[in-house]
């Protein structure tokens, strides 16, 4: 688990395919004296797990499937926001947070407002249900607030359903790879892990009602 709090920004040194897999070296801006193998760091919002270090960097694998599910943040040279699964001692700054991309979208714009910056990104469309207004975000590993959503319920209805925009301080992008997105970028979103709980819970209560519902009526006719 972790928290959308980055410690540090890493830079892919090393990516070899195989097969549609992909090994990477990643070399954080200082390199953590504790780390263990087989722990979980978030890279760019994507939980991978260690598989191998030195003193300048770390390694890990991606499946053809992760590598399929998010968004193309794995060419050497490429920044990535960075975070070491949370400790039960650590302040929890910012929402709970897996790791596990829901799915990749795109930013629309970036302006700079007096003290701020603003910026408007398109998630897919299957995620729009879990975005509302001042609601929680992960977006390249960052945990972040939702500002305005478009669509029914949300703060600008004109705009589509699957739209939001967010405002960043000049702290988050110097410490993040926020700095770095421009019209175009493709981002890594995780949806907040309780609107996804309770949706499901809402489906399978539903379904176990009318199962029961059907099977009173079959004994009501027996």
């Amino acid at each position: 688990m972790f928290t959308g709090i980055i410690e540090q920004i890493g830079r892919v040194t090393h990516a070899a395919e195989q097969n549609g897999n992909l090994t990477l070296r990643i070399a954080p801006a200082q390199m953590w004296p504790d780390l263990q193998l087989g722990e979980s760091i978030a890279c760019g919002g994507t939980c991978l797990t260690v598989t191998g270090w030195d003193d300048q960097s770390f390694s890990v694998d991606l499946s053809k499937e992760t590598v399929s599910k998010t968004a193309d943040h794995w060419q050497v040279g490429r920044e990535l926001n960075l975070e070491r699964a949370m400790l039960a001692s650590t302040r929890f700054g910012g929402h709970i947070v897996s790791g596990h991309v829901d799915g990749v979208g795109e930013l629309l714009e970036v302006r700079e407002e007096p003290g701020a910056y603003t910026m408007r990104v398109r998630a897919p469309r299957h995620l729009a249900r879990y975005l509302t207004p001042k609601g929680s975000v992960t977006v390249d590993g960052v945990s972040l607030t939702l500002v305005d959503v478009g669509g029914p319920a949300g703060s600008r209805s004109e705009w589509p359903a699957e739209e939001f925009t967010l405002w960043l301080v000049p702290h988050t992008l110097e410490v993040t790879t926020l700095k770095h997105w421009r019209a175009g970028t493709r981002v890594n979103l995780e949806a907040d892990q309780v609107a996804k709980y309770v949706e499901r819970l809402l489906a399978l209560t539903d379904a176990e009602g009318g199962r029961q519902k059907a099977e009173g009526q079959v004994e009501g006719q027996a």
